[in-house]
């Protein structure tokens, strides 16, 4: 009934719109159109919300633990407004938008992030102030529970000194024993916090005089490289406390060929791309770091043409023991953060190149999964997520539109055995 009576009188208006021409018929028209409007602000409340069921709220989904392995988080650093960092987990096989985006929580003032391959949980530190963007400083390290991406604990970081650097994968880190979490601190005096994971505490702070960031080292420790082109290791005990400290002296040129400090780490190796287009091994397999062989990564020909490794996260390892370097030619003084066109892969043990995957888009960003059909995921300049097959490099989609604004980071799923 309702139905035909707004029929009738739009009718009514075109009629009367359509026989006069006049002034008079003109404000008639415009009566109709008022009416029209009145009549349907008027209707019920309850015959409108009669179409549309109402919300369930309150509804929290589960996640499958553990997560397929072609999951991944891009991790967005929210550059233009960092209060508003987030970690989104998305699948890289899936071909709609809505069956991609698995789910997101945030994180405030650019978050550092890592996950436990061991226990279903999720670890980011990040800073709060009172304010909103001033006011009381609160570092804190929050734990999220991975089947519903929601806050477990809190562990209260003291002295506000957490390091707010861009993400990377070694600011914050589990020790090899998965054991004890690391914090990286710059205030503006670096130094690690060293976090109790099932205590949900911290035990200690260790002082890094000159140096930066926490590589995994033995059973539970961690080296870090420090600004003379020297490195520090430390072994700890169950309390957190030092048991041994070991100074490894200057074992390269910083201003003739800097280290990049995002390496691969293949079965406890770290391989250092340098500036120059080089490599640096350091084992981290025993008590304290070890530097090893220095090799190249381009042919003469191509250092000819200037081939350097560059981008924001350059490199990444697959399961298989294969390091992933982005690279870009014609490289030149200030091009490390530039990224490229094409992303070289190498058999680490032989020190050999075995592929050369040319881009679809130029990347910033490189992360590859951690099966045995692994797909290499590329941040573009676009801020989108390229997708490849790593085994020949076949390009196999885009992920974009998933809320995201720089995602400098991904992180691929290390849920299980340790790669």
């Amino acid at each position: 009934m309702i139905q035909s009576k707004a029929q009738a009188l739009l009718r009514n208006c075109l009629h009367d719109g359509a026989r006069t021409r006049d002034r008079a018929a003109g404000r008639a028209r415009r009566g109709c159109t008022t009416s029209l409007v009145l009549f349907f602000l008027c209707l019920p409340l309850s015959l409108v919300r009669a179409e549309l069921p109402a919300e369930k709220l309150g509804r929290v989904e589960t996640l499958p633990v553990p997560y397929p392995a072609h999951w991944f988080f891009a991790h967005d650093a929210a550059f233009h407004h960092m209060l508003d960092g987030k970690m989104i987990l998305l699948d890289a096989d899936a071909e709609t938008q809505g069956a991609q985006i698995k789910g997101m929580f945030n994180g405030s003032f650019v978050p550092h992030f890592t996950q436990s391959r061991t226990r279903p949980e999720l670890y980011v530190s990040e800073t709060y102030y009172s304010r909103g963007n001033r006011g009381e400083r609160t570092d804190v390290v929050t734990v999220y529970d991975m089947a519903t991406l929601s806050p477990q604990a809190e562990i209260i970081l003291p002295g506000a000194k957490r390091a707010g650097l861009l993400p990377g994968r070694y600011n914050l880190h589990l020790t090899n024993d998965e054991s004890l979490l690391l914090s990286f601190n710059f205030g503006p005096a670096t130094s690690v916090a060293v976090i109790d994971v099932k205590a949900r505490r911290v035990l200690k702070e260790i002082p890094l005089p000159s140096c930066a960031l926490m590589y995994p080292t033995g059973t539970r420790g961690f080296s870090s490289l420090c600004g003379n082109a020297s490195l520090i290791s430390f072994q700890l005990d169950a309390s957190g406390e030092v048991a041994s400290r070991r100074v490894v002296e200057p074992f390269f040129d910083i201003d003739e060929d800097a280290l990049f400090e995002k390496p691969a780490i293949i079965d406890g190796t770290g391989y250092f791309p340098t500036f120059l287009g080089n490599v640096q091994e350091i084992n981290f397999r025993g008590d304290h770091a070890v530097p090893g062989k220095r090799w190249s990564l381009v042919s003469e020909a191509e250092r000819a043409q200037s081939w350097r490794p560059g981008g924001l996260q350059l490199t990444a390892a697959d399961a298989a023991g294969r390091m992933y370097v982005l690279m870009h030619p014609e490289g030149r003084e200030g091009s490390h953060k530039d990224g490229g066109p094409e992303v070289w892969v190498y058999d680490a043990q032989q020190r050999a190149r075995v592929q050369r995957v040319v881009l679809k888009n130029r990347g910033i960003t490189v992360e590859v999964t951690q099966d045995r059909d692994p797909l290499l995921l590329v941040v573009n300049t676009e801020m989108n997520v390229d997708v490849y097959r790593a085994a020949d490099g076949g390009y196999l989609r885009t992920l974009s539109d998933f809320g995201q604004e720089t995602p400098l980071v991904l992180h691929a799923i290390r849920r299980g055995p340790k790669e």
